[in-house]
């Protein structure tokens, strides 16, 4: 974890202190932490993520590169891609771009959802953070 911002770090120890359906659960209270967007935002100009089960949009602002803002969109009704996005934003928004690029592409693999989460949502939060690095780079 020493690849990871300290934030992202205290997430993954978060998920490693729960086991089973607590994992889920969570999960879920990330979820209900996505922020909203702020209103010059508008989801119409962000980046969908069609790798996701379920509607999902970012945009990642970097004109400060030491300083990296992060934009999540998806519906209250998509409470796995909520609680991706938003571990994502707590994690890194607000970090460098290196902070962000040196973060190991497969992190997720340590909060331990495999048993809980689908491959293929699983795969969602991959290509979140593959698009994220991609903007960086």
């Amino acid at each position: 974890m020493a690849d990871m911002p300290e934030s992202l770090a205290e997430i993954v120890e978060d998920f490693s202190a729960v086991d089973g359906q607590n994992k889920l659960q969570l999960l879920l209270e990330f979820s209900r932490e996505l922020p909203e967007l702020p209103p010059h935002l508008e989801q119409a100009a962000m980046e969908p993520v069609p790798e996701c089960q379920s509607p999902l949009f970012l945009s990642v602002d970097a004109a400060d590169r030491e300083h990296v803002q992060l934009f999540f969109s998806a519906p209250p009704e998509a409470p796995t891609t909520r609680g991706f996005a938003s571990i994502l934003h707590q994690g890194l928004d607000g970090h460098s771009a290196q902070d962000i690029l040196d973060v190991p592409d497969d992190f997720y693999l340590a909060l331990g959802l495999g048993d809980a989460v689908s491959p293929l949502r699983l795969r969602g939060m991959s290509a979140m953070l593959a698009r994220i690095k991609r903007h960086l780079r």
